[in-house]
């Protein structure tokens, strides 16, 4: 194999494995969460706006396409959902499609790297 070869496979790999960012968990208690969460029920209420994407390679890199894990450790976040605004980092809305997707407060997107 040509050293151009092991360059080009090992950047692909790198790439690959850095598209992982908005793979999320769910957990149980407030205090396990990296980010806790609440889910605006208007729009115009979020700071993001996420789509949930059905399948792992297609969560995005901190544009609001979630990818929701069935254990923690494959998460790059742990996520925990509030019941009132004020107790949560982060303000959510879900979109029905990919291209609505995303930061509607820039601000706040450090949360989710």
């Amino acid at each position: 194999m040509t050293t151009r070869k092991i360059i080009i496979f090992g950047t692909i790999f790198l790439m690959c494995k850095l598209m992982n960012a908005q793979k999320v968990y769910v957990v149980d208690y407030a205090n396990q969460a990296d980010v806790k969460i609440f889910v605006a029920p208007y729009k115009n209420q979020a700071d993001l706006l996420v789509y949930k994407v059905a399948y792992e390679n297609k969560a995005g890199e901190n544009n609001g396409e979630w990818y929701f894990t069935k254990y923690s450790n494959q998460a790059k976040k742990k996520i925990f959902f509030t019941k009132y605004a004020n107790q949560a980092d982060l303000k959510i809305y879900y979109v029905d499609y990919v291209n609505q997707a995303g930061w509607e407060k820039a601000a706040k997107k450090n949360l989710m790297n």
